[in-house]
């Protein structure tokens, strides 16, 4: 009797890999960051009523030592830093400029009309970009943010009379520092800078010059005060690592859109902690940010895709 033996052969393990894009990983850092904003503003605005310098303070104080603890890990990223440290400064006040001037706005303005004019900065980053860094910009990505903006006006309407006031000037001020600022970012981490030493340095530097303010003008807080406002300095830093990681792995005119999916964290974060719910108008402004932002992260993955290429048929 013929006994037949089977044998299996053993296929190799086949591993699969789960590596992102540098875009991907940019559009990710922004969502992060649009997240950690809208926290910072809601529990900013939890804090109370208390003098613009004060928040401020409070809002950067908590970055000085994380980011300090990183860049003790990051000792030679000091050594490129001191070669860029006007350009470190410019990045400070400039950010240290928008802040103070959209935390005057919201103190000073209806929040939805000083939000409009926070949200400006992308435009002023994407106008800055092609500026002084001679990044291009299709007319699909520049038509993304028109539309992106024009649902972000869903959402918060501005009222026309208030757009010609002194506080709101003083937001768009802050609105275009803020652009400015971001373009900034982008320029240090194309010549190395460490995104942890762009974190610290424009935390130090806003720290010091509210310092002084603080001290002259300190309003006394309760325990619960302090303690929203220290969690807003972390929610903040996280903004800024997300925000300096997404702005050094992409142009701006890849990117800058998603940052209007504050409008919808902000929402969210407002019906959950103060019981706010949208109307029908702000629904729409979501589904037009929504829409814009999966519209950009396709065109983007399609791209990618017919860059790269085609693996060769080895089936036999």
């Amino acid at each position: 009797m013929t006994s037949i033996q089977l044998t299996r052969t053993a296929r190799p393990t086949q591993t699969v890999s789960l590596r992102l894009s540098q875009k991907t990983q940019a559009v990710l850092a922004i969502l992060g960051s649009a997240f950690f904003f809208a926290l910072m503003n809601a529990l900013a605005r939890q804090a109370g009523d208390l003098p613009v310098a004060q928040k401020c303070f409070f809002r950067n104080v908590v970055s000085v030592p994380l980011a300090a603890l990183v860049l003790w890990k990051e000792k030679p990223a000091l050594q490129n830093s001191v070669r860029n440290l006007p350009g470190l400064l410019l990045r400070a006040v400039l950010g240290t400029i928008g802040m103070t001037a959209n935390f005057y706005a919201v103190d000073h303005m209806l929040l939805a009309d000083a939000t409009i004019l926070s949200r400006l900065s992308p435009f002023a980053t994407l106008l800055l970009s092609w500026l002084f860094l001679r990044e291009g910009l299709t007319r699909l990505q520049a038509a993304s943010v028109g539309v992106a903006f024009l649902g972000a006006l869903c959402i918060i309407r501005p009222g026309a009379a208030a757009l010609t006031s002194g506080p709101a000037v003083i937001g768009l001020i802050g609105g275009i520092a803020t652009g400015a600022a971001y373009t900034t970012v982008r320029w240090l981490t194309q010549r190395g800078v460490s995104q942890a030493v762009v974190v610290f340095s424009y935390s130090l530097v806003s720290c010091v010059f509210m310092l002084p303010q603080l001290l002259f003008n300190y309003c006394p807080m309760t325990g619960a005060q302090l303690a929203y406002l220290l969690a807003a300095g972390l929610a903040a830093t996280g903004a800024q690592f997300c925000l300096t990681s997404g702005y050094a792995k992409a142009p701006s005119r890849e990117i800058s859109a998603y940052e209007y999916t504050t409008v919808i964290f902000a929402a969210l974060l407002g019906f959950v902690m103060f019981g706010q719910l949208p109307d029908l108008l702000s629904w729409l402004g979501y589904a037009i940010i929504i829409g814009v932002a999966l519209l950009m992260f396709w065109q983007n993955v399609k791209t990618e895709r017919a860059a790269q290429p085609s693996e060769p048929d080895t089936a036999h």
